[in-house]
């Protein structure tokens, strides 16, 4: 049996407050970075890019997941937005925030 849709919601949730966290992390790094040094501070700002990527990523990934809290509110967490099929329990379990299902994701 799979999880329960309250379960999917707790996961949800916790990675949410996980990513909220990495991006406050990066946020108070780069907001560190005031090297008088011009070498140092040419090696900070390609770290600050990098660093500016995984935030973009978990931006990305938080607005995935609110859509996805918004379907499990609706009642329509778990079906594909694109062609209304369940999405898999595998599937579910890899990207809990998946709003398709494996065929329309090979699509998208």
């Amino acid at each position: 049996m799979g999880k329960s849709l309250q379960d999917r919601r707790t996961e949800l949730l916790e990675r949410m407050a996980i990513l909220a966290v990495r991006m406050e992390e990066i946020g108070t790094e780069l907001e560190s970075h005031n090297n008088p040094d011009w070498s140092d501070l040419a090696t900070e700002r390609e770290a600050d890019e990098v660093l500016e990527g995984i935030g973009l990523s978990a931006q990305a990934e938080i607005r995935a997941i609110e859509a996805a809290l918004q379907r499990v509110g609706g009642g329509k967490y778990g079906t594909c937005t694109r062609c209304g099929a369940d999405i898999g329990e595998d599937r579910l379990d890899l990207l809990p925030f998946t709003p398709f299902c494996r065929d329309c994701a090979a699509h998208v």
